[in-house]
Formats: structure tokens, C-alpha cells, sequence
């Protein structure tokens, strides 16, 4: 098998490929898994929010062994200190010298489990790894490997013991993905497997395979009117006035930053790239705002208290947003 696929056709068969042994092993979560597979391609960091038990480990672990990846989970608690993180310098009697132990952010697919469980400290070691790609102890800068991502989860229904998100830290997540409950079908499916035969994965990729589709992801085309496009939704967060929403003015305390629009592009590309193009649509982009947007917009305590969610208000700005016309829309409609 070629190790640098090229083609287009290559690339969709090897991501083909990656997402079959995954679902072999997990259930549904078919949005779910094409976000954690958009995040790899992209090299972004992905926020998960949902109730335990639906399969939010097993998925970013099955996906490491897929592509030869190391894979490593971190529980986040309220003792954890940066040094459990990043790792730290230890001391030998014997030979009066000290060695660097490195901590288990040295991976290629990192799960900070409940990550809002963790102090400040912590949040701001980590927030270094998950920008820079690399992480300094006593001094000395060590690189973490490549490919790198960080997959976060948070539990919205237990409260006690947890620290609100640096807003520095949400923004450098590139979506946030909320995960639902499985349909019954789903449910019955996945007791079936558990209780079952265990399902062995076959590896179909390796990480340097996976850093070549990423340099790939990089190469697909986007319209400058598709990013233009998501420059004015994202200022239409920012000030809702210009875009002729002035009501919804007094719901956004601040809204997104230009890494929202990066963020935007990106993302559509590597949609594009798992369907099988080397040029992002309009509706690559238009699927993925609601992702890359909601954890950005910091609500006021007046769209708090009418119940307004930030899914609620990015919907209202994308429908007074035209969305562009596709390439050659024009010809058809001249036909």
C-alpha cells in the first residue's frame, strides 16, 4: 500500500478505510466521529460535551490504534498538579545528575477526561501544548509528536467540583461537539457488542500516513467568497448591528475571534477532504458553524434568562447571513 496517497480517490479510500475499522468497534456517533476525524485532518482540538458512558473514550482509542498512533487518557481532578501533565525533572542520587521524566501529554491522541475538574494551573500547562505543540520543563523546550490532538470532554450534568474554562483555553479548542444519547436500534447494537466476541481493529494507516493527508487537507481549495462568507459570521458576532440584528445585540456579551473564521476555513476543507473533493462548498462550511462557534460566544445574562442558547442565536445569524453561491451555480441558472 502507498504510504503517501496522492490521489483524491486514495485519500477517501484511506479515510474510508480508518472510519470502518472504527465503527466496527463503536456504534452510531456518526456525526461524532466525522468531527474527531475533521479535527485530525485539520490539527485541531476538540471539545466534547456529554453524559458519561457514550462511548467518548472508546472512540479517540479505537482511532489510535487504527493509525499506529500512541493514545493516552488523562482524568482531571482538582489535585492534579502541571508536573502529572507535562512531566517534570527528577533527581538521581546515584549519579548526582537530573533527567527529564515526560509526562503523558507526549502522545499523538490525548483524552483530558472532564477537563472542567482541573485548576487553573493545569489549564494554562495544558493550553501551552495544545497551541505551541510543545511544552517546557525546568527551562528546556520538548516537542510533543506529530500528529497531536487533544480530545477534551466535559460531564454538563454534575457541577460540583468543577472550574469554568479559561475563555484563552475554549478558544483554542476548534469545535465543540455535544453528544447525544443512541437510538434504541443503536442501543441494541451496542449491548450485542459488548457482550459479545471482542472486536479486534485491524490497523489500515500509520501517523506518518496521517501527517501526509494532513499536509494534503492544506491543498484543498477554498473560494475566497466562502471565506468571506465566514469573516461576516463571525462579525456578525462580534457586532450584530452591521448585520442588520440589532435585537440580537443585547444577548452577546463578546463574540468570536479571528480564530473562529481559521477555525471556519479549516474545518471545511477537511469536510471536503472526507468527501472526496480537493474544493470546500458552501455547505462543507454551513454544517460545521454550529460546531466551531458555540463554545466562542459568551452569552448575557439576558439571553441566559430567556433560555437563549448559543446554538439558538448562531442560527439566527446564519439565516440573515446569505450563504454563497456555489462554483458554476450561475451557469446553471443562466441555462
Amino acid at each position: 500500500m502507498d504510504m503517501n496517497p496522492a490521489k483524491p480517490g486514495d485519500t477517501a479510500q484511506l479515510m474510508e478505510q480508518i472510519l470502518y475499522e472504527v465503527k466496527r468497534v463503536v456504534v452510531g456517533q456518526d456525526r461524532f466521529l466525522e468531527r474527531v476525524m475533521i479535527a485530525m485532518l485539520a490539527q485541531g482540538h476538540l471539545l466534547v460535551e456529554g453524559v458519561p458512558g457514550l462511548a467518548k473514550t472508546l472512540t479517540i482509542k479505537t482511532l489510535a490504534n487504527t493509525v499506529r498512533g500512541q493514545f493516552k487518557r488523562i482524568q482531571f481532578t482538582p489535585d492534579l498538579v502541571p508536573s502529572d501533565l507535562v512531566g517534570t525533572r527528577i533527581y538521581n542520587q546515584k549519579t548526582g545528575d537530573f533527567s527529564t521524566s515526560l509526562g503523558p501529554v507526549f502522545t499523538n491522541l490525548l483524552l483530558a477526561d472532564e477537563i472542567n475538574r482541573a485548576p487553573a494551573k493545569v489549564q494554562s500547562a495544558l493550553l501551552e501544548v495544545m497551541q505551541e505543540r510543545q511544552v517546557t520543563i525546568a527551562g528546556e523546550t520538548h516537542r510533543v509528536p506529530s500528529p497531536f490532538l487533544v480530545m477534551a470532554t466535559q460531564n454538563p450534568i454534575e457541577t460540583e467540583g468543577t472550574y469554568p474554562l479559561p475563555e484563552a483555553q475554549v478558544d483554542r479548542f476548534m469545535m465543540k461537539v455535544l453528544v447525544d444519547y443512541p437510538t434504541d436500534e443503536e442501543e441494541f447494537v451496542i449491548v450485542q457488542r459488548v457482550t459479545g466476541a471482542p472486536v479486534d481493529v485491524t490497523p489500515v494507516a500509520t501517523t506518518e500516513q496521517l501527517a501526509a493527508l494532513q499536509a494534503e487537507c492544506r491543498r484543498v481549495y477554498v473560494d475566497p467568497s466562502l471565506i468571506q462568507y465566514a469573516v461576516k459570521l463571525v462579525a456578525a458576532t462580534r457586532t450584530p448591528e452591521k448585520a442588520g440584528l440589532k435585537d440580537l445585540a443585547r444577548f452577546i456579551t463578546f463574540g468570536a475571534s479571528p480564530r473562529a473564521t481559521i477555525n471556519l476555513t479549516e474545518s471545511a476543507r477537511a469536510l471536503a477532504m472526507l468527501r472526496g473533493r480537493t474544493y470546500a462548498l458552501p455547505e462543507d462550511m454551513t454544517d460545521l458553524v454550529p460546531d466551531v462557534l458555540r463554545h466562542r460566544l459568551v452569552l448575557s445574562y439576558e439571553a441566559l434568562s430567556e433560555g437563549l442558547s448559543a446554538d439558538a442565536v448562531v442560527s439566527k445569524i446564519m439565516a440573515k447571513i446569505p450563504v454563497p453561491a456555489k462554483p458554476l451555480e450561475h451557469e446553471k441558472l443562466a441555462a
